[in-house]
């Protein structure tokens, strides 16, 4: 297809009592819509100097000339001349040499335009280069990208009209999440702050841990009792996890594991205590290490009282405390020695 870019004068007069000028604007209008940048592309490629050209070499001018002629920027007219450099090298149009100031040409569609010209400066920058990288690896056309990293108001005003750019935005802002370790500080620091998020992350967390408990069951044959111990998990408290993680692994993303996880883990955890109490043994064990982790704790706490003030703290009441204290573990370590090996 040839493409005329200044385009002569009708040899007949247009149809109808449609006026001149509209019909001339009419007519640029679809050479534009046929090719888009292309033909204004081609007004600077067969018009401006190639690099190493030299002006008497040539009727072409140099970029700035063009320019003024054009009263446009020397940034603007060297975008276009980029685009059909990188469109020559990959065959698409011919070089600069081989053009003729005022020929036409057949010209590339207009779908192909944005791939080769870059509209806006910040593509250049190290910011817009990045956008630009992160672009083409979505296989989407750059140009998009830049106008929505020029313009977060806009960005800002989708994300909160539209459920399906939302969406999108949470999931690219979880990819930088794991990227960017400093700005996944700020957002944790962001929703601490606000009492709404901190909530739905803490009940979150909570329906997460608990179906941890119940995947750990499943994955490992074991569980983990009250006082902390580590056993074998019975054939028939394995199986009821495993019903209730496949109800957990059905759910979609738009469905609550909140109500779910929470009955799965009291069923499993309730699974679990019966379990204890079953066996004579693993009773005894459990009560053994819960008490034995209940004296270390208190053992802890006791050892980290000052004492060395007590003359200026003394009240009556401290004095009772410990009084009760020192009879209960009296009781204690009596109950303990006659339940010794030796009695």
């Amino acid at each position: 297809m040839t493409v005329a870019i200044d385009l002569p004068e009708p040899s007949a007069p247009p149809i109808g009592e449609v006026h001149e000028s509209v019909a001339r604007d009419a007519r640029e209008f679809g050479a534009y819509a046929r090719t888009g940048g292309w033909a204004f592309a081609l007004k600077v490629a067969r018009s401006v100097r190639p690099g190493g050209h030299a002006a008497g070499e040539t009727p072409k001018v140099s970029a700035k000339e063009f320019s003024a002629l054009a009263d446009c920027s020397a940034e603007r007219v060297m975008r276009y001349y980029k685009a059909w450099d990188k469109a020559s090298d990959d065959g698409l149009v011919p070089l600069f040499e081989a053009l003729v100031p005022g020929e036409d040409i057949e010209l590339p569609d207009a779908d192909v335009w944005s791939t080769y010209y870059v509209s806006r400066s910040s593509a250049a920058s190290e910011r817009g280069s990045a956008i630009t990288a992160a672009a083409e690896a979505e296989g989407i056309r750059p140009t998009k990208a830049l106008e929505v990293a020029e313009n977060p108001t806009a960005l800002r005003a989708a994300i909160l009209a539209d459920p399906g750019t939302a969406q999108a935005a949470r999931t690219a802002l979880l990819d930088r999440v794991r990227e960017d370790p400093a700005f996944q500080t700020e957002l944790a620091r962001d929703i601490v702050r606000a009492d709404e998020l901190k909530k739905a992350v803490a009940s979150e967390s909570r329906a997460a841990d608990r179906i941890g408990y119940v995947r750990q069951i499943v994955e490992n044959g074991q569980i983990r009792t009250p006082a902390g111990q580590t056993v074998e998990a019975p054939a028939e408290l394995r199986a009821e996890a495993e019903r209730h993680l496949s109800l957990l692994d059905e759910l979609d993303g738009s469905e609550e594991a909140g109500e779910w996880a929470t009955e799965a883990y009291d069923t499993v955890k309730g699974l679990v205590a019966e379990a204890v109490e079953a066996d004579p043994e693993l009773r005894v064990q459990e009560r053994r290490t819960k008490f034995y982790s209940s004296l270390q704790k208190a053992t802890k706490v006791f050892e980290e009282l000052t004492l060395d003030d007590a003359d200026d703290i003394y009240e009556d009441d401290m004095v009772q405390r410990l009084e009760a204290l020192q009879a209960a573990i009296g009781t204690c370590i009596t109950a303990l020695r006659k339940a010794s090996p030796a009695h």
